[in-house]
């Protein structure tokens, strides 16, 4: 990718939010490790595993209102097959959240009846959410606990001012949300995030991510675009397309040349609201989660 080099997110804080993350491990019973739906493999960090250890984890596949419904449950059986207990939500209406608190309290059933077995008083499960930057933690969080707005962010922050909030009876939510950075070995991992808009667009080609989109579209979704832009045909050349679809929405610059970069913003926007259809980019089979 052209401008790989640019969207090392802050890789000077990366072994800073690594040791953050770290010591917030140690105050809670389950990590919620938060992953797009449309790209569970590139949204997540390789070496999640390493870092949480024997950690208990509840794997959330959020935007799955953007996602095609049948291949997140295939991540869904998947991931069950590997015994991670997986819930898809969409955090802007609510779905599957209710599912939420009840797989963190399956997750550390064990742990809670040894603790009672010792003669501890029974608590709430505490979690944490984990993840890259851009996946959705704060929205996620937000609608977690029912408030309007989370003190979060996807800049590592101090580590005083923790603070615990109630969800219900059975679960409590660290307030702040773990970072980890996706790497960037493979640069379809960089492309497949500024897709789905984990990367903001300036620090990326526009046009380039567009053409990498509609390639892919092109293979696996090809009567989405001839509906969506009201084309005839649609060939192997993704630049020709991008082209088309220009032309089609009257994005020409002078001299009846198109604005292909204007074309590219609005096939990026389009897709990433859902306007191209529930799309996934990435199947289960494919490389990425052990």
């Amino acid at each position: 990718m052209e401008q790989q080099s640019t969207i090392q997110w802050y890789p000077g804080h990366m072994a800073k939010a690594k040791r953050l993350v770290q010591q917030n491990l140690k105050l809670v019973d389950v990590v919620i490790e938060l992953l797009d739906a449309r790209i569970p493999i590139s949204s997540r960090n390789p070496m999640i595993d390493k870092i949480l250890g024997s950690k208990p984890r509840l794997v959330v596949l959020n935007k799955a209102d953007l996602a095609d419904p049948e291949i997140t449950e295939q991540w869904e059986e998947a991931l069950k097959e590997k015994h991670i207990i997986t819930v898809a939500v969409d955090s802007v209406k609510g779905r599957g959240f209710a599912e939420i608190p009840k797989a963190a309290k399956r997750l550390v059933a064990e742990k809670m009846a040894e603790m009672a077995a010792a003669g501890r008083r029974p608590r709430a499960v505490r979690c944490m959410v984990l993840g890259i930057p851009n996946v959705g933690k704060s929205s996620f969080i937000n609608r977690l606990s029912r408030r309007r707005s989370a003190k979060t962010g996807d800049t590592p922050g101090v580590t005083k001012g923790k603070q615990m909030i109630k969800i219900n009876k059975d679960m409590e939510l660290l307030d702040t949300p773990g970072i980890l950075w996706p790497k960037f070995e493979d640069a379809e991992v960089g492309l497949k995030l500024a897709a789905t808009g984990a990367i903001k667009e300036q620090v990326v080609n526009v046009e380039e991510v567009a053409l990498y989109l509609l390639k892919i579209l092109t293979k696996i979704k090809p009567e989405n675009l001839t509906a969506r832009y009201k084309l005839s045909d649609i060939g192997e050349d993704s630049f020709q397309l991008l082209q088309q679809i220009g032309a089609r929405r009257g994005m020409l610059l002078s001299g009846g040349v198109v604005d292909t970069h204007k074309a590219a913003v609005l096939v990026l926007k389009e897709f990433r609201a859902g306007k191209l259809g529930r799309i996934s980019l990435e199947r289960p089979g494919e490389e990425g989660i052990n």
